[in-house]
């Protein structure tokens, strides 16, 4: 099949007329009348709780950053105060859009108190004889000094004395300096404590992986698409990411093991690190005299996933499972209030044993049914087909798919056992998607044929089939209109059955980006952040900037610079060699080619502007001692990436951008 050549005349014309959104397909209307049919939306037990100990919030519930702008508003979701859901959203989803709207300052029990609805997370407040304890600070400066204004509007003023970061995830860290000042931390003012192996595993995910996990995260997420019943309506775990100022103070203290236990400021505290589970590096809170139990992201009110859409490490169900038993036989005797880091809690010592052994039932289930599967040789798309949960399990609302999703929790314990190869040896070495794209459709009649066929497929309400036969369609031409309008149509009505919230924020976005195009790379901001940068121990940035070498045009090339960092009288030696960077504690001495000298100050500043090193000695962010040009020489082979790359349709159509709408 012949490659059309791009005509950006003609995607210039057709951006200039916006396509709405699609009302929902007839087959949509009886997808989600079936599960308003099949659930419970009687029980309200959840409203109840989410409701518990409500002690005010924000009139009107906006937060915005110094320059006025608002960051965070949860009027925008004013229309999930109808209790009905509309046809264009999956009703169990629309029940929890409704519950994660509801915001402001909740009293736990006594001494604790959390804010919810300011960010994707909660924060919590746990106050000791004479000052505070805070738990995950939320994403962004901005919430954070948000919440804890609000905490002290109706609490009184309190000293923080210690800020606790439950595990490894941004949502939970990024705000810290909304609440606390790092010359007090330095100072030994406060403490910040997390469980072993923090620090590396947040930044490790948020700088190596970040460009395209930051770019995933917006399928996940939603972040762009409006609020609103044909777009976003929630994150499963929250309202929405939001926007604002992040960064990172590194943790004082670690835990380094279960049992662990401190006292601060005569409130006695106990930990129970989970790692692998719901994050690589995590932890849950036992608080004995307050007969409280915090589960940090372990044990939330959905089926949580096992590797996120923006993609990440693949988590260990059968670990998760029994870090909950664990959690179980150790605390669930002793507590009267269950709570997490994201939505609501639960109270009375009946309610919350059924909470965390139906949890811990949904992870076992999901990881035994799948290896036996498995084992009678079925791949990750078969058993994601046929696994089902009994109904004493799929009919809890805490175990429904908000967050995650039985097809991808299947394949991702395919997958944290065996790869991502089915075993199949024709899908060891596939056609790449453009050329796979163009065989499909050529064997299939030609692109004319194909749409026509799907049309009427999509008009029988098999989106399933017309979104998969539309992605072959818009890889092998990815400028044929019909096929990116079809395959848009198709995703928008699976993204309005969808009960998973990253689901349908996925399917939207594609449908959006097929009709309009990809994001600038303006829009999609920067790749790194410099305030994670701050933090970054210096093997992890040179890890990042050894995957940002152009490997072929390096492979002759053979350099040894020596790497310093003068506020903390420490270097590392580089070797530059078959186009591979490699990086070990210490100096080449006088076989080293150049010295780089550096500090975090100045780190800050490159990568605030924009991460070019070349730029950065021209205005002395460092300075190069010995030959200057065997440094720039490495500086000009570092590459750049672009943070909107291409998704829905092929990489080389990238220069395919329309208006983001």
């Amino acid at each position: 099949m012949t490659t059309i050549a791009r005509d950006t005349a003609t995607v210039a014309a057709n951006s200039d007329a916006v396509i709405k959104p699609k009302e929902a397909h007839p087959a949509t209307i009886v997808h989600n009348a079936t599960v308003r049919d099949t659930l419970d939306f009687d029980d309200t037990a959840d409203f109840d709780d989410a409701r518990h100990g409500f002690v005010g919030t924000l009139e009107p519930p906006v937060i915005y950053n110094s320059n006025g702008e608002a960051i965070w508003d949860q009027t925008r979701y004013g229309f999930l105060e109808n209790e009905a859901a509309p046809d264009s959203v999956n009703p169990s989803l629309w029940r929890l859009a409704r519950l994660n709207h509801i915001h402001g300052l909740f009293k736990v029990t006594d001494r604790i108190y959390q804010v919810r609805g300011f960010d994707l997370a909660n924060i919590t407040f746990v106050e000791t004889d004479h000052g505070l304890i805070v738990i995950d600070p939320l994403t962004f400066e901005e919430s954070a000094r948000a919440a804890l204004a609000l905490y002290t509007a109706h609490r009184g003023e309190r000293t923080v004395l210690a800020v606790f970061y439950s595990h490894s995830h941004r949502d939970h860290f990024g705000g810290v300096r909304g609440v606390i000042d790092s010359a007090d931390v330095a100072a030994g003012a406060v403490q910040v404590i997390a469980p072993e192996g923090f620090l590396e595993e947040a930044v490790s995910e948020a700088v190596l992986a970040g460009v395209p996990m930051r770019r995933r995260s917006e399928f996940q997420f939603g972040t762009s698409l409006d609020a609103g019943i044909f777009a976003h309506v929630d994150s499963g775990l929250g309202k929405a990411v939001g926007r604002g100022t992040s960064g990172l103070i590194a943790p004082t203290r670690t835990i380094a093991r279960t049992g662990e236990s401190m006292i601060i400021d005569g409130l006695d505290i106990e930990f129970q690190l989970t790692p692998g589970a719901e994050a690589p590096s995590e932890m849950n809170f036992f608080f004995p005299s307050l007969r409280a139990l915090n589960m940090a992201e372990n044990a939330c009110h959905t089926m949580h996933n096992l590797c996120p859409l923006r993609g990440a490490k693949v988590r260990d169900a059968l670990a998760w499972a029994r870090y909950l038993d664990e959690s179980i036989d150790a605390y669930a005797g002793r507590v009267d209030v269950v709570y997490a880091q994201h939505h609501w809690p639960i109270w009375g010592r009946e309610r919350i044993n059924t909470f965390l052994v139906e949890q811990r039932d949904l992870y076992r289930y999901l990881h035994d049914q799948t290896l036996r599967w498995m084992s009678h040789g079925l791949g990750p798309r078969d058993i994601a087909e046929k696994l089902m949960f009994p109904e004493g399990l799929s009919r809890k609302w805490h175990t429904r798919g908000y967050y995650g999703a039985v097809v991808h929790n299947v394949q991702a314990i395919y997958a944290f056992y065996m790869g991502p190869y089915d075993g199949n040896p024709s899908t060891l070495h596939p056609l790449a998607p453009t050329a796979a794209g163009a065989k499909y459709i050529d064997y299939m009649g030609g692109i004319t044929a194909v749409i026509e066929r799907a049309r009427a497929d999509y008009a029988r309400g098999e989106f399933r089939w017309v979104a998969q036969l539309m992605n072959h369609a818009v890889f092998a031409d990815p400028l044929c209109e019909p096929a990116r309008q079809l395959g848009a149509d198709a995703l928008e009505q699976l993204g309005y059955q969808a009960e998973s919230a990253t689901w349908r924020n996925a399917y939207l976005l594609a449908s959006r980006e097929l009709r309009h195009g990809s994001p600038s790379r303006a829009v999609a901001g920067n790749t790194v952040s410099p305030g994670m940068i701050a933090q970054l121990p210096v093997s992890l940035l040179l890890d990042f900037l050894a995957i940002r070498v152009k490997g072929r045009e390096a492979a002759a090339l053979t350099l040894r610079l020596d790497w310093t960092m003068r506020d903390e009288n420490c270097s590392h030696r580089l070797v530059l060699s078959h186009g591979a960077l490699t990086h070990r504690a210490g100096s080449h001495g006088d076989a080293a080619q150049a010295r780089v000298v550096t500090d975090r100050a100045g780190l800050t500043q490159i990568f605030a502007n924009g991460g070019d090193f070349k730029k950065a000695m021209d205005r002395g962010w460092l300075t190069v001692e010995g030959d200057s040009e065997a440094a720039r020489t490495l500086f000009s082979l570092l590459d750049e990436f672009d943070p909107a790359f291409a998704v829905v349709e092929p990489a080389s159509a990238c220069g395919r951008q329309r208006e983001a709408v």
